[in-house]
């Protein structure tokens, strides 16, 4: 059983930018590791993903070019969120896998949960 433990969020005014953190108890069994963010009536939705092992990375189309996803050590895994608008206020979970060649894209292949980091962004 992996654990996760996300870190970092807050208020922020739009424009502006927050950075999470995901600490994960142990990553050499994973293959992918990823964030997606949940808002109070939506769906979950795929936010962006990490081949932890090589280092793919995979956005979805709300954040490309505004949402950076990192490794910079071996158990954590970082969300660098740039131009934030209020569209992205949202409860952000990471997730993790162990299985390899999953769609990267769907909640359901994740097995491993945090508990999620509240982003709140203001007008």
């Amino acid at each position: 059983q992996v654990q996760l433990v996300e870190s970092g969020g807050g208020l922020v005014q739009a424009g502006g930018s927050l950075r999470l953190s995901c600490a994960a108890s142990d990553t050499f069994s994973l293959y992918y590791m990823g964030w997606f963010r949940q808002a109070p009536g939506k769906d979950r939705e795929f936010v962006g993903a990490i081949r932890w092992s090589i280092g793919n990375l995979y956005y979805g189309d709300s954040v490309k070019g505004r949402f950076t996803i990192s490794k910079e050590t071996e158990n954590t895994m970082y969300l660098q969120m740039n131009s934030l608008g209020t569209e992205d206020t949202a409860v952000y979970y990471c997730a993790a896998s162990p299985i390899w060649g999953i769609s990267v894209f769907s909640s359901t292949n994740y097995p491993y949960w945090g508990q999620g980091t509240q982003v709140t962004v203001s007008s």
